[in-house]
């Protein structure tokens, strides 16, 4: 199994850690964003959309999207499940993961950020408080959604980690490289914590994925 990657994509960064706590075996190549990797035509030929992180399961066969890829591992590796199965207990943990998946991210996406940039001439500090706005935003609607949850902690799936972590956890890591204030989000920044003590969280981190 090979995953096509970039350590600092927060995409990329979820299905490590979803490999991670499922232990499964795989080979990791680096796609650089920022040299251009994932136009040429090597890897548009595996993911026609020219993200990472990309999949390649054998046989041919090549997954796309962050959310597709771990739904496909917990149905094919199944412990430690990530999503639950009972329809009310996934619906309210799809919905955060998604508020993360669907509503932050798309918007502080690399391109989004050179497009500002390009069309709008938006500076470094203008880029980063774009940045900065739009977790904020995003992350007072997931804490309120964590409180609403009522699952009894530390993770945001309750007493061990699931979907919601794993998405949690590479967005988090995002609010802190671009200076968020994060004291108004006491329960993710818990739930953040306490992955931090999970190797399998701790080696996915961009700080040790990095290419040497």
């Amino acid at each position: 199994m090979i995953l096509y990657d970039y350590f600092r994509s927060s995409a990329a960064y979820r299905v490590r850690i979803a490999l991670n706590l499922k232990d499964v075996p795989h080979e990791r190549r680096e796609v650089h964003l920022v040299k251009g990797d994932q136009r040429s035509d090597a890897h548009l030929a595996r993911n026609p959309q020219g993200f990472v992180p990309a999949l390649d399961i054998g046989g041919g066969r090549v997954l796309s999207q962050s959310l597709a890829i771990i739904e496909w591992l917990d149905a094919t590796y199944p412990e430690p499940r990530l999503i639950p199965l009972d329809p009310l207990a996934r619906a309210a943990t799809m919905a955060m993961a998604l508020s993360i998946a669907a509503d932050i991210h798309p918007l502080n996406n690399l391109r989004v950020l050179k497009r500002l940039e390009s069309q709008f001439g938006a500076d470094e500090a203008a880029k980063a408080d774009w940045y900065r706005h739009w977790i904020g935003e995003g992350f007072t609607a997931l804490e309120a959604m964590a409180a609403a949850n009522a699952a009894p902690g530390p993770f945001l799936g309750g007493t061990a980690p699931n979907i919601a972590d794993v998405f949690l956890v590479p967005q988090m890591y995002n609010a802190r490289r671009f200076d968020t204030p994060l004291d108004a989000f006491p329960t993710l920044v818990a739930a953040d914590a306490a992955a931090g003590t999970l190797d399998a969280f701790v080696a996915a981190s961009p700080d040790w994925a990095k290419p040497q």
